[in-house]
């Protein structure tokens, strides 16, 4: 009897995990178009605001910068010049919440010059955007080189 109790507690919980780690990728569409369009022009309105001062960014080799200008000076000691960062296509993964907030997941094919050498590779990017005065706001952001020996390129 004990063992029937626990096998129907253990499927119970089993399912209940599974639906709750289901995502919705659907919901917010505005929204998730707005910080889709971030991401592919990062040129655009995000954290051009005054309101968006308020910033995390770690970098390549674990840094963390407060601020643009920070991030900026950050690359210039490494002597790194991003050259393009370009998302590839149907890699995002856009979550919304409450319609002020936005995790992203998207994978970008990065072109840069580290100390006088052309070195091209894929990153694994993580960003947090939340909706201030009407702007998106970057407030957090991560990126992770792709082992492409490991995860080589689906085409």
């Amino acid at each position: 009897m004990k063992i029937k109790k626990y096998l129907v507690a253990s499927l119970l919980c089993g399912s209940g995990m599974t639906a709750f780690a289901q995502m919705d990728t659907l919901s917010f569409t505005k929204e998730r178009q707005e910080i889709r369009a971030i991401v592919h022009d990062p040129a655009s309105s995000a954290n051009s605001a005054e309101s968006c001062n308020d910033v995390v960014m770690v970098g390549a080799k674990g840094d963390i910068s407060f601020t643009a200008r920070g991030l900026k000076d950050a690359r210039s000691q490494e002597k790194v010049v991003f050259k393009s960062v370009k998302p590839v296509p149907g890699s995002e993964i856009i979550r919304i919440y409450n319609a002020n907030t936005a995790v992203v997941n998207w994978l970008a094919a990065v072109q840069l010059q580290v100390d006088g050498h052309e070195v091209a590779l894929k990153v694994r990017r993580l960003e947090v955007y939340v909706k201030k005065q009407g702007n998106w706001c970057r407030v957090a952001g991560q990126g992770t080189q792709v082992d492409e020996q490991l995860f080589p390129d689906p085409k």
